[in-house]
């Protein structure tokens, strides 16, 4: 890819890997999304060829990609206004990935990257959404559990069915912040805490995951069976997190959470 509008510049002068997703030709679907004026969640596109120096280096971030990353999560943090990490105005974060070509349920997704106890604990404070707050917590520890972690969500299912048989309630949606809450403390106990504390290691380890998706086995058949082929990997597209009601969620790729 060569330099763009809106690309992080380094200061050793050689090639980013990071383009900010208001760039017009960052991305194909965000970029022209961009263009057409649509509202586009703030955020920044690590490239393929990164996802290739990955694969290269055997599983290991490019030692510059941090450095980078920081960079533009900081412009970021400016157009939003917002945080990571910040307890009192925290930023969260959705961490998708961006081949050229659409593979619609085949590639990997993080959502609501950020969140830890303290953060948590002041979102409520700042919203007084208690619901809001846990479902999306307890949804990060899940999805981290599966994507990042390789794990299975069923047991976290099964916390879930048996707060709903315990209250009486039939659908998710009927969950209180406290049973939400309560979730979330089991799904604790589950992971055995093994989704970070510092957003940033949630961030680099998504990223991650992200990248390792390209060769799971689904992708993998997808792209054979659509005959896909001559594609390096996977863009990495780390987009602020936007909900349904009331969000900006039109112009980030992919479903985002509607539980507001």
């Amino acid at each position: 890819m060569g330099a763009l509008e809106g690309a992080v510049k380094r200061e050793d002068g050689k090639q980013t890997s990071i383009y900010l997703t208001h760039a017009r030709l960052s991305h194909p679907k965000i970029g022209e999304m961009s263009r057409l004026g649509l509202p586009v969640p703030p955020g920044f596109v690590i490239t393929t060829t990164t996802c290739l120096d990955f694969f290269e280096a055997k599983g290991k971030m490019p030692a510059s990609l941090k450095e980078e990353y920081i960079v533009a999560l900081a412009k970021v943090e400016k157009q939003t206004g917002k945080k990571f990490g910040d307890k009192t105005n925290p930023l969260l974060l959705s961490v998708r990935s961006g081949a050229a070509v659409s593979m619609p349920g085949m590639m990997d997704t993080v959502l609501n990257l950020g969140l830890n106890d303290d953060i948590a604990a002041a979102l409520v404070e700042a919203t007084g959404n208690k619901k809001w707050v846990y479902d999306c917590y307890r949804r990060l520890i899940q999805m981290y559990q599966n994507v990042v972690l390789g794990k299975s969500t069923d047991p976290y299912e099964q916390v879930i069915k048996k707060v709903k048989a315990t209250k009486g309630y039939k659908y998710d949606m009927e969950l209180s912040g406290e049973d939400w809450e309560s979730v979330v403390v089991e799904f604790k106990i589950l992971s055995k805490g093994s989704l970070p504390s510092d957003p940033h290691e949630q961030l680099e380890t998504a990223i991650a995951a992200v990248f390792n998706s390209w060769f799971t086995p689904r992708a993998v058949r997808y792209r054979e069976y659509n005959n896909i082929e001559g594609l390096l990997g996977t863009a990495c597209n780390v987009q602020t997190m936007v909900w349904g009601k009331g969000g900006v969620g039109e112009g980030s790729e992919g479903e985002e959470e509607d539980t507001m």
